[in-house]
């Protein structure tokens, strides 16, 4: 079986396209997916930031830490389901107030407790946070961002990938041929960049 690797922010829409391809992957070919967790608040706190951005960077920790208290309290299936209903509710429902009934809505959609809610506002779980995501980090080249993925083809070596970068998600066997393509390219010794200017934003359906 091959396995993908992916690591995921739920306020990031490009890595919530390229996780639901990855879900519809699963469904058509024979793929195991596991998900971790990144900080977009930790990818750009080096960055030069506007007025506008601390704010932005500061609220991205709190969807982190509830993922985290799944994470560390049930285990990754748990993790993931968790992610897929708050990344629905951000970025198809357009829920962008981070706040304690944004929890509760995901977290009664991915059938957990809502007590978990009280992790957005603890620091406990911060340097779990900053672990896993310099973890992933490490081995990538500077510039680079999310989402990524890892991913070793069947009888094939382990790849890391900036993207693919997707609007919008393919679905269904379209799926399974895109990921049939990438693999390829993941399994090509001298493959190393392939890129095209992004004519249009992150499309939800």
């Amino acid at each position: 079986m091959a396995t993908a690797d992916i690591w995921v922010d739920p306020t990031c829409p490009w890595t919530w396209l390229t996780a639901q391809w990855l879900l519809e992957v699963e469904r058509v070919r024979d793929v195991d997916v596991t998900f971790h967790l990144m900080s977009l608040s930790i990818l750009n706190e080096d960055r030069s930031a506007t007025r506008e951005e601390p704010k932005t960077v500061d609220v991205g920790w709190k969807p982190l830490r509830v993922l985290t208290a799944a994470a560390l309290s049930y285990g990754e299936p748990e993790m993931r389901r968790l992610y897929v209903s708050l990344a629905t509710l951000i970025h198809q429902h357009q829920r962008h107030r981070f706040d304690r009934d944004l929890y509760a809505n995901a977290l009664t959609a991915a059938e957990l407790p809502h007590s978990l809610a009280n992790a957005a506002e603890s620091t406990f779980y911060d340097e779990a946070i900053r672990a896993g995501h310099e973890a992933a980090f490490s081995s990538v080249p500077e510039g680079l961002g999310c989402p990524m993925i890892h991913i070793r083809p069947k009888d094939g070596v382990l790849a890391e990938f900036f993207g693919p970068v997707l609007t919008p998600c393919p679905r269904g066997e379209a799926a399974g041929t895109l990921w049939d393509s990438v693999a390829l390219a993941a399994g090509t010794d001298a493959f190393f960049e392939l890129k095209r200017a992004r004519t249009r934003g992150p499309v939800f359906d």
